[in-house]
């Protein structure tokens, strides 16, 4: 594991840079992917507090050119990327009626696109290596749907449909594609939602069973493990991180 390069999108808080965080102790080299460069440096200093190594690079994931920017800034880094985890993600919470399209387009921009773009960008490089993983992070509303979030589940729906064909399309290359749904998850993003609604935080670890919210090193232990070699021989799979709250 001493030399595997992993590219993680959204890595600047949250889910993000819990993934990243884990993954370094666990040997990998992080290329510390934000829109934010400072979260990004702050996620960096971390790592490097713990003794691991990384880089922040600054990318917008609904642009394709700022992707191709930001791979090329990490291959002459690191000269290659071994796994990509597609994680950053946005959302607005509100009936669908009440949403506007400008919304829509930033929530399939953020969650579905940027996605596409950095598995276009990074695949040919993962097909000429002879190797590579990719974890995309979706959501059980993908799975369930989730009152508030039409377009959000929508976007994530496609996360999980783009990770199958994926999976099926780069199987002769030895390369695994997988996804992760989780729950809710107490992340600053559900921070900032669950505070214009005080009892959202409460009633939604009322119904899971395991009576709390996901905390982002839940989510980054199953990340870990489909970026090991124990997950050599799985891929088109989605896996709910859910306390219990999905059973599928």
């Amino acid at each position: 594991m001493e030399k595997r390069i992993a590219f993680i999108t959204g890595a600047g808080s949250g889910i993000g840079r819990e993934i990243a965080k884990q993954l370094t102790l666990r040997h990998f080299k992080a290329v510390v992917v934000d829109i934010q460069t400072e979260k990004a440096e702050e996620t960096v200093s971390m790592i490097k507090e713990n003794g691991g190594e990384a880089i922040a690079v600054y990318c917008d994931v609904t642009s394709l050119e700022s992707v191709q920017h930001a791979v090329d800034e990490s291959i002459r880094h690191y000269g290659k990327i071994d796994v990509l985890v597609n994680n950053a993600g946005w959302d607005k919470v509100e009936p669908f009626l009440q949403s506007e399209p400008e919304t829509w387009r930033k929530i399939i921009d953020i969650n579905l696109m940027g996605p596409i773009h950095t598995c276009k960008v990074i695949l040919p490089i993962m097909i000429d290596n002879g190797y590579g993983k990719i974890i995309n992070i979706a959501s059980d509303a993908a799975r369930v749907g989730s009152t508030g979030e039409a377009v959000y589940s929508a976007a994530k729906g496609g996360v999980v449909a783009l990770t199958k064909t994926l999976a099926r399309e780069m199987a002769r290359y030895k390369i695994n594609v997988n996804c992760i749904a989780p729950g809710p998850s107490n992340t600053p993003l559900f921070q900032s939602i669950a505070a214009k609604n005080e009892k959202l935080a409460v009633a939604l670890e009322k119904s899971i069973p395991f009576r709390r919210l996901a905390q982002p090193e839940d989510i980054a232990g199953a990340v870990c493990f489909f970026a090991s070699d124990d997950a050599a021989y799985i891929t088109g799979q989605t896996l709910s991180v859910s306390g219990g709250l999905t059973m599928i």
